[in-house]
């Protein structure tokens, strides 16, 4: 068993296409000597700002130690970028002055409106030995206004940046409508006709005022709720439809015992945070009404009982064709057509479910076959019924656990390694980050995101070290139990494994100890040869007598729901989704997909709370005039 010391290197399975991006160098240890933190970021910023007024582009570079960072959301560019070395900022910053919009940056200011964002010594690196300096900014632009964060270190005695995250918050003229700038929310005295809020929101829901929504979202989960939320916020209309027959189902239809397995302070929402007295991890059942009640609250346009009959994408008038099939309480159905600029899919970060085709399939005789995301729960009364499950994440563990918990004999089948990290383990890492007690969560959001990819790959390596240490007992009854374990790409644990591809990993909150007691089975490594009448035989020639099996098998890639919804011609013009690119940004989701008018939105709920935002600007600025098509 490996210890938390001596972790070996390994290479996930990363989502096809997926870079395995590098583990990030740090500067050389300085001398532990007193430094006025807030003068020498200071120092560095003014020096910034005297260079973005003289259009001096390589004195900004030249701020930047050899193996810097920039790394920029929506500040500098329509695009998502990291940028590594003063050469490649240089030519970065070159290539942004010389865009439609010039060089957007106008002010860079030292935020120290609390003790979390001013100016901080500490260490930069995963062991502690690199101290440096860490504070957030203010930005202004051109066209908006930003926030980012900045780390300095000491390189020959002269202060470098070692990162700089820059990020667009808002649009000058189109902010958002909250707090200062909240709706009045009444019509006072003496107006003929004068409606009410209810009249006023029935007639915005229905969209049967001539009016058309700017903005079409399919998918009312996270994804497209968080996506709705936000431009709702800065008053784009929008419509959300969903197959389901109320909000939430795509949880609450879920396998039965189904809780989150990240905790609460991860997990918040944009504009309602889940209350104080919410359970650490969320039930199935329990989040499913909290986005009833959150699509209520914000008056989100979201249509149930909605299906998605056809779209045409015009590309002469930048605009989409969507004719949607309502169907009513009473029986009845609707059918309305819209010309909205804007689709945004938000149908889950993965696409349709991966079904192997494997020879036998429909000779099989027991009691059920199905894929994970059709699994409603154990049947109760089943003592002695053989179970097999087909694979070794979550969903896996989480059905093998429900099985045996309603008396099946039940066997996993693991066909490749997984990371497996205790639920303490886990929450663990976060303290003093996404943790009671911890700062404000949009703080932790933009200091988390604001590191650049290979930095935060180094800096994991440190967490999934804390964490084999941790789970040291655990990993080694697991390994005498015959689970194949990893600790994801180059030892760097589970978060940026899911980052390179999307799964391969187990929070374990239970079905771990099971596997050590023998209780929930492994068999090993071979491929599925056949499917029998009652069972399964394997590559080797063995076999497993199953009464029901499970095929906990995954996903596709999303562009994969793409194909389906839209067709050959619309997915072909955009790129695989998920999984890093060279320079460590995520690709297709969240940004400009490569087909125009339509956006692909999704991830776990504090993904789709951080990225909703800059689909919201990116959706805000084609439709005030800010940018063009054209021109990204």
């Amino acid at each position: 068993m490996a210890t938390a010391a001596t972790l070996p290197a390994q290479t996930s399975q990363a989502t096809q296409g997926s870079f395995n991006i590098p583990i990030a160098k740090f500067p050389t240890p300085r001398e532990s000597t007193p430094v006025d933190a807030t003068k020498v970021a200071s120092d560095v910023v003014e020096a910034i700002n005297s260079a973005i007024a003289k259009k001096d582009y390589g004195a900004i570079a030249s701020l930047f130690f050899d193996g810097g960072f920039w790394r920029d959301h929506l500040a500098l560019t329509w695009e998502f970028r990291t940028v590594q070395g003063p050469a490649a900022i240089l030519d970065f910053l070159q290539k942004a002055a010389s865009s439609s919009d010039g060089f957007r940056l106008s002010k860079v200011e030292v935020d120290s409106s609390t003790p979390v964002r001013a100016p901080t010594i500490g260490p930069l690196d995963p062991e502690g030995k690199v101290l440096g300096i860490r504070f957030f900014t203010n930005l202004d632009t051109v066209i908006g206004r930003g926030q980012g964060v900045m780390a300095l270190a000491e390189v020959d005695g002269v202060w470098k940046i070692f990162s700089a995250y820059t990020s667009l918050r808002e649009l000058k003229g189109h902010e958002e409508g909250i707090n200062a700038r909240r709706p009045v929310g009444v019509q006072h005295g003496g107006l003929p006709g004068r409606t009410n809020w209810a009249d006023r929101r029935k007639l915005a829901a229905e969209f049967k005022d001539g009016s058309e929504p700017a903005v079409f979202i399919i998918g009312a989960g996270q994804a497209g709720l968080t996506a709705a939320a936000r431009l709702k916020a800065i008053g784009v209309d929008t419509l959300v439809i969903d197959q389901n027959d109320r909000i939430g189902d795509n949880w609450r239809k879920r396998y039965h015992q189904l809780v989150l397995h990240d905790s609460v302070w991860y997990d918040h929402m944009p504009y309602i945070p889940f209350p104080p007295q919410w359970p650490i991890f969320t039930p199935k059942d329990k989040l499913a009404e909290f986005f009833e009640a959150y699509a209520t609250l914000l008056e989100l346009n979201v249509w149930t009982r909605t299906d998605l009959v056809s779209t045409e994408w015009n590309e002469e008038k930048g605009s989409w064709t969507v004719v949607v099939n309502r169907r009513k309480a009473d029986g009845t159905s609707e059918t309305r057509t819209f010309h909205p600029r804007h689709i945004v899919q938000a149908t889950g970060h993965s696409g349709k479910k991966n079904m192997p085709e494997i020879k036998g399939l429909e000779t099989f005789k027991g009691d059920r076959i199905c894929h994970s995301s059709e699994f409603s729960g154990a049947r109760e009364g089943t003592t002695g019924k053989k179970a097999v499950v087909i694979g070794c994440c979550n969903s896996a563990h989480d059905i093998a656990q429900d099985f045996l918990e309603n008396g099946y004999e039940v066997t996993m089948v693991q066909r490749s390694s997984t990371c497996v990290v205790s639920s303490k383990a886990i929450m663990d890492g976060l303290k003093g980050s996404y943790d009671e007690g911890g700062p404000p969560v949009d703080d932790t959001d933009l200091f988390v995101h604001g590191m650049p990819s290979s930095v935060l790959k180094a800096l994991h390596l440190g967490v999934a070290k804390m964490q084999a240490g941790t789970d040291a007992e655990l990993h080694a009854g697991l390994e005498k139990a015959g689970f194949r374990l990893d600790h994801g790409p180059d030892g760097s644990g589970l978060f940026l494994k899911y980052f390179q591809r999307g799964g391969g990993y187990y929070i374990d909150v239970g079905a771990s100890q099971l596997i050590i007691d023998g209780k929930i089975k492994i068999k090993q490594g071979q491929e599925i040869a056949e499917i029998l009448p009652h069972g399964l035989k394997f590559a080797d020639g063995s076999e497993l007598e199953a009464d029901e099996v499970i095929l906990a098998t995954g996903y596709q890639n999303m562009r994969s729901q793409t194909r389906a919804m839209f067709g050959n011609e619309v997915a072909d013009r955009i790129g695989d989704v998920w999984g890093f690119n060279e320079e460590g940004e995520m690709r297709t989701i969240w940004q400009r997909s490569g087909h125009p008018g339509l956006w692909l939105h999704g991830g776990n709920l504090a993904l789709c709370r951080f990225y909703s935002r800059f689909l919201a600007l990116h959706i805000k600025a084609l439709e005030e005039g800010v940018v063009k098509y054209e021109d990204l």
